[in-house]
């Protein structure tokens, strides 16, 4: 498997905002140096490689002033810097701790790994902090210094259950049945409207936009993308949505968000692929979950399947009386 194949399709991280009034009419590159920490050269070395969107407009000029409400939107290149600082700081909620692996509970609006933007309070040097020895999976090679055990990761905005590998003999277990996709993972997610079928299957090819390069999108010569989706509820109120329980065949950058979207029912506060103005959700924050994680243990093939419940702050657009 490639890192494309784990990772996705970009290096580093992205950053995702609404502009404030405090950079109203600000240059673009000092606005992306001041938020990011980038240097002057290295932001536009990212305007000019076609990496910067205001609206969804590609940005290539370093001199365009920004305005007041402008989506921006960037990719960034990774830090320099080849090592992950231990922080004791920072909350690692363990579901199962294991010698060869730890599964994570992941929580929302946590970056799992460093990247420009941000460089410290990510699970990583959180998990750095507790097993210590992780570090020796990137000395020996084996894995990104940047992502040291990370077997495969979730967006900023999704919480949930995610494993990590401690030892070589986990890291390479668990990443060949991710990449021979004997590794199970569930997620909850709410979508705006009702979806129409009981359940279904989104089996559609995954690559980089060629209208807005920064985003993904369905293409015919993307790479091999399917979810599964089962309907749990359909909410009428206070808006029109649907539950669904989804199954994550492969793993694309942006997946679940970019096939549900396709088939005209967004996630629930997603900034990049849903089209609702009004915030369902804190900001950052969209509908979806990573609940059900199952994999063979990498020494004894015995079936481990972990799981941890809807959060609190997603169970708030759930009626009471839906059960799942």
């Amino acid at each position: 498997m490639t890192d494309d194949d784990l990772f996705g399709a970009f290096d580093g991280e992205t950053l995702d905002l609404v502009l404030p009034s405090t950079l109203d009419a600000i240059r673009i590159d000092r606005v992306l140096a001041l938020l990011t920490g980038l240097s002057r050269s290295e932001v536009n070395d990212v305007i000019t490689s076609g990496a910067v969107t205001l609206n969804d407009k590609v940005i290539v000029k370093s001199s365009t002033s920004v305005v007041e409400g402008q989506r921006l939107f960037a990719v960034l290149p990774a830090p320099e810097s080849d090592e992950v600082e231990a922080d004791a700081s920072v909350p690692v909620d363990v579901v199962l701790d294991d010698v060869d692996f730890a599964v994570v509970n992941k929580a929302p609006g946590q970056v799992v790994h460093p990247g420009a933007g941000h460089r410290h309070g990510t699970l990583v040097a959180g998990l750095l902090a507790l097993y210590p020895e992780m570090r020796a999976l990137s000395d020996e090679g084996l894995c990104d210094p940047l992502r040291p055990g990370i077997v495969h990761r979730l967006d900023k905005g999704t919480s949930g259950v995610l494993v990590v590998a401690k030892t070589p003999e986990g890291f390479t277990n668990l990443s060949a049945q991710l990449a021979e996709r004997l590794m199970e993972r569930t997620y909850y997610g709410m979508v705006e409207g009702h979806v129409a079928e009981e359940r279904g299957v989104v089996d559609a090819p995954i690559g980089r936009s060629t209208r807005t390069p920064t985003v993904m999108a369905v293409r015919a010569d993307g790479r091999a993308a399917r979810t599964g989706y089962e309907v749990i509820a359909r909410i009428e109120k206070p808006h029109a949505m649907t539950l669904l329980r989804l199954q994550l065949d492969t793993g694309r950058t942006h997946q679940i968000r970019v096939h549900l979207a396709t088939i005209g029912h967004p996630v629930v506060n997603d900034p990049r692929y849903g089209h609702r103005r009004e915030k369902r959700l804190p900001e950052d924050r969209f509908f979806l979950h990573s609940n059900t994680l199952a994999f063979a243990h990498p020494r004894t093939d015995e079936w481990i399947t972990t799981s941890v419940p809807l959060p609190p702050d997603l169970r708030v657009l759930v009626p009471p009386s839906v059960e799942f």
